[in-house]
């Protein structure tokens, strides 16, 4: 059984999408970041419908996910923005968490390196919620950063999986010629 460069290129592509997406989905449950957790489930779906539509030949599918990738690179330099303090947006904000919980990115505490210390509260101040302090020093990395590489390698696999339908497409740049591309290797394959 053969397989058509372009595809099979494209299929792993978008399982290489899709393992960093359900990476990403940890590391944003951990620190219970509410708005990537939706933005990171919805890209989850639509990389699974853009799969399915590769490995199946279904054009909406495709065309959902090729619009999909273009909001999901906005989301991702807008994550860049926060995370850099671009614009007027600051990442000690709560606005990624729907200010709902007093979390902020699993890396701030737990980046490569870095050594946590929690200052225990003062006797008899116990309440649900209170906090204790916690403090963090040695880090090889600003956890800012490491979220903003998390983000640009989002942003790159994105534009390389259009990158890639524009140039597997020989006929034109339309996703509907670039599917009878595919189509084409799909009856290849049942040969």
């Amino acid at each position: 059984m053969g397989c058509c460069s372009g595809r099979c290129t494209l299929i792993f592509i978008c399982t290489l999408q899709l393992v960093l997406a359900l990476e990403r989905q940890v590391f944003d449950f951990l620190g219970y970041q509410w708005a990537p957790i939706l933005a990171n489930f919805f890209h989850i779906i639509i990389v699974i419908l853009g799969l399915f539509g590769t490995i199946q030949y279904r054009p909406r599918y495709i065309v959902v996910y090729t619009v999909w990738a273009a909001l999901w690179v906005a989301w991702n330099v807008f994550i860049i923005c926060f995370y850099l303090d671009v614009g007027g947006l600051s990442k000690e904000s709560d606005l990624l968490t729907f200010n709902i919980s007093a979390h902020h990115s699993w890396w701030s505490e737990h980046g490569p390196g870095c050594v946590r210390r929690e200052m225990p509260q003062a006797p008899g101040v116990r309440t649900t919620e209170s906090h204790s302090y916690i403090s963090v020093m040695g880090c090889f990395m600003d956890y800012q950063y490491i979220e903003v590489m998390h983000s640009s390698v989002q942003i790159f696999v994105a534009v390389s999986t259009v990158a890639l339908q524009n140039s597997t497409n020989t006929h034109g740049s339309t996703p509907r010629t670039w599917l009878r591309v595919i189509g084409s290797c799909h009856m290849q394959m049942d040969l």
